[in-house]
């Protein structure tokens, strides 16, 4: 198990575990036709009690069949899953059974956990990612009462009973350090990323680039630029560690607990057996809470103490330390003929990830090139929800809108017009119909943006409102409509509050979330320098769940979020005529693009 990533566990745990239960399922049945003397065609199963079909009074339940014993036995063949139109919980919608604990306050999160002389941790952390440990001074920090000051290599820690009393002694740590900082800050960047010396990859090409050229009518280039995004989850990083002889336990807040389990046995040397991973409750992850550094660290302490340690990063530090959504360029040159029909389309995405750089409509004379390899990056990247699709959506479907927009065509019926695939028509005229969308060339002055595309095996379509201050440069999105086709849909409640929570936190990295920085130095510290969606934000949501019970399941966790930064750039140019080719759209840069009309 690699962890909670990808919106696997449905996609492609699911399948793996249904198969183990029919297995399982049949040797118990053939257990059962033993016990009770009669064919395996006679029995029925109900509630885990196998009953005679002539004969009611004559059952056993699977408790009575296996009385604790380990059964090990081989089949022939592989059981016949279950139809779908059999399934008796499958498909219908059920609630969270912690949602209660969770508003009251009552769940225990990795930092909650409590234990006999348990000391709380303060690390000192550098001041950029381009600073290099020389010495400290830690003789100020020791002489406040009930503080203990531990070193192990680089890492210095104040250690406590009281948090309050490591935040004041760690501040007291009077460090040195070298510093080789990169000359690069969050406006530069991008032609940082354009001059690497990275590594062209050509994932797909069809038909001749300079053939589609020459039969289209219009030909656009567009540039389109993602700033770095932090996951900014409502939980910081922590663990809670406890060392009994040779047993390591870490209560830790990871979305990889196996691979944790792997890191703190390698990193203290002791067998795999000798360390537990304990997951309580984990407060958002989005793919930023992968990295388990603080559980290292933990671990550390408490075997230099020989007590629990709890290690909860601070909100500066969580943003420090963070994996961000990596900062990213796309290029795209694509022409439509005199019919408004795509000929060409060359698409070039630097340092976001080939994830969601698929055409998707129907082009014949069409490359996509993905550049990767080189430095670049003056701190840590990751994955972060949908990773690199948010980015390559935005591009594409803008430079769709654009091409709509030249071509006198309604954005919708241009891409209807331009679409092949059955399953992405289908789910933009839903999205359309709960909408209640009307045709009209953009920009109309509605404020209506349009945007589709596709991600771990789901497809999307959404429809958006906004509306503009022309005067301010603020931007509200007034309601947001979705289709989504995700093959068969086991908990339709979960799945719509996936959707509803992809476009809420969408709206954060299409409006407002991007790091400040000057080299390694990351200047957001908190949520007063970077704001995330508010409940004042939330727009109007309808959501469609396109019935697909007789298909495979897909990915329901991430596919919503890749068109929130397309969709609200396509509304505003439409409700303004300002087109946006850096996402987040801050006021500044809505009225930059004003002003350039």
């Amino acid at each position: 198990d690699g962890g909670t990533n990808g919106s696997q566990a449905i996609r492609s745990f699911s399948p793996r575990m249904r198969t183990a239960a029919a297995e399982a399922r049949t040797v118990l049945m053939q257990l059962g036709s033993e016990y009770l003397q009669v064919p395996v065609s006679q029995l029925e199963v109900k509630d885990g009690i196998i009953i005679d079909i002539k004969n009611n009074k004559s059952k056993v339940s699977y408790g009575e069949l296996t009385k604790g014993k380990r059964i090990e036995k081989h089949l022939d063949g592989k059981p016949e899953l279950k139809d779908y139109t059999k399934f008796k919980y499958v498909g219908k919608p059920y609630l969270h059974q912690d949602s209660r604990i969770k508003v009251t306050g009552e769940a225990k999160y990795s930092a909650d956990i409590q234990l006999p002389g348990l000391l709380h941790a303060r690390i000192l952390r550098p001041p950029s990612h381009g600073a290099k440990f020389l010495t400290a001074d830690i003789s100020e920090a020791e002489k406040i009462k009930g503080i203990q000051v531990v070193r192990d290599g680089d890492m210095i820690a104040a250690l406590s009973d009281n948090r309050d009393k490591v935040d004041q002694a760690i501040v007291k740590v009077k460090a040195e350090y070298s510093f080789n900082e990169i000359e690069v800050d969050d406006k530069t960047i991008f032609d940082r990323i354009l001059k690497a010396n990275s590594k062209a990859n050509e994932i797909r090409s069809n038909g001749d680039l300079e053939t589609g050229r020459k039969i289209c009518d219009t030909i656009t280039e567009s540039e389109f630029y993602n700033s770095y995004v932090a996951h900014a989850t409502i939980e910081p990083h922590a663990a809670t560690a406890m060392i009994e002889g040779d047993k390591i336990t870490v209560w830790v807040s990871t979305q990889q607990p196996f691979p944790t389990q792997e890191t703190i046995a390698r990193e203290m040397n002791v067998p795999l057996e000798k360390v537990r991973i304990i997951t309580p409750f984990v407060g958002g992850g989005f793919g930023g809470k992968s990295a388990h550094g603080q559980a290292v660290e933990a671990v550390k302490l408490a075997k230099i103490t020989g007590k629990p340690v709890v290690v909860a990063w601070t909100r500066q530090e969580e943003f420090f330390y963070d994996t961000f959504r990596p900062a990213a360029v796309v290029k795209i040159t694509s022409g439509v003929d005199k019919s408004g029909r795509i000929m060409l389309w060359d698409y070039h995405t630097y340092y976001a990830g080939a994830r969601g750089a698929d055409v998707i409509y129907d082009v014949p004379n069409a490359k996509t090139t993905n550049y990767s390899g080189g430095s670049v990056h003056p701190f840590g990247t990751g994955a972060w929800r949908a990773p690199g699709n948010n980015t390559n959506t935005f591009a594409r479907e803008s430079q769709i809108d654009i091409m709509a927009s030249k071509a006198g065509k309604d954005p919708l019926e241009f891409r209807l017009m331009n679409l092949k695939d059955e399953k992405m028509i289908a789910v933009l005229k839903a999205a359309a119909d709960k909408f209640g969308y009307t045709p009209a060339r953009s920009p109309s002055g509605r404020g209506y943006g349009v945007a589709c595309g596709t991600d771990v095996g789901t497809f999307v379509a959404h429809i958006a409102e906004v509306k503009v201050d022309k005067n301010t440069g603020h931007v509200q999105v007034i309601r947001v409509a979705c289709a989504q086709d995700m093959g068969l849909c086991v908990n339709p409640q979960g799945t719509t509050l996936q959707m509803e929570g992809c476009i809420t936190m969408g709206m954060g990295y299409a409006l407002t979330e991007e790091i400040q920085f000057q080299g390694g130095d990351i200047k957001n510290h908190s949520f007063d320098t970077y704001e995330i969606p508010r409940f004042s934000w939330v727009p109007k949501i309808d959501t469609v769940i396109m019935d697909r019970k007789d298909q495979a399941p897909q990915g329901g966790g991430e596919p919503t979020i890749i068109c929130m930064g397309a969709v609200i750039a396509n509304a505003v140019f439409d409700a303004t005529g300002a087109r946006l080719y850096q996402l987040p759209v801050t006021p500044e840069r809505l009225l930059a693009a004003l002003k350039k009309g």
